[in-house]
């Protein structure tokens, strides 16, 4: 078998994974400059390790993801995307379970330094977090 090719028993292990399956949907996620702004115009902040949380209800019955990881907090672009990594696999762990909310997550200046298992336990924070509150579409 070549070098850097999965073994089968591997492969077998991915696709029977609940995980698999899963990806990040068109309409699970913010894609326009006027979405975001509504998110900004009146947010609800929550904290997590490495990140900035913003959401706002949007009276959808799903919970979007849109991100916000900019050069200012992490110069180097692989750092910025597996930021952008973490928080998109957070969200799609729990998004079946979150309230009708748009979220915006923005990179916090520690983000860098903390390790994955710190950045998923913020977030789930937050996601739980945000389980805890009542949103009303304004």
């Amino acid at each position: 078998m070549p070098a850097g090719t999965p073994s089968s028993e591997h492969s077998a292990t991915l696709a029977e994974s609940p995980a698999a399956n899963r990806r990040f949907e068109k309409s699970s996620r913010l894609r326009e400059a006027g979405q975001f702004k509504r998110v900004f115009a009146k947010p609800q902040r929550f904290d997590a390790a490495g990140f900035v949380v913003v959401a706002r209800a949007n009276g959808l019955g799903r919970a979007r993801l849109g991100l916000a990881i900019s050069k200012r907090c992490c110069a180097r672009a692989v750092d910025r995307n597996k930021l952008k990594r973490i928080a998109r696999e957070s969200f799609r762990a729990l998004v079946n379970r979150l309230p009708a909310v748009d979220i915006v997550v923005l990179c916090a200046s520690k983000a860098k330094r903390l390790t994955n298992p710190e950045l998923f336990s913020g977030l789930d924070r937050a996601w739980h977090t945000l389980l805890g509150k009542i949103w009303v579409d304004s």
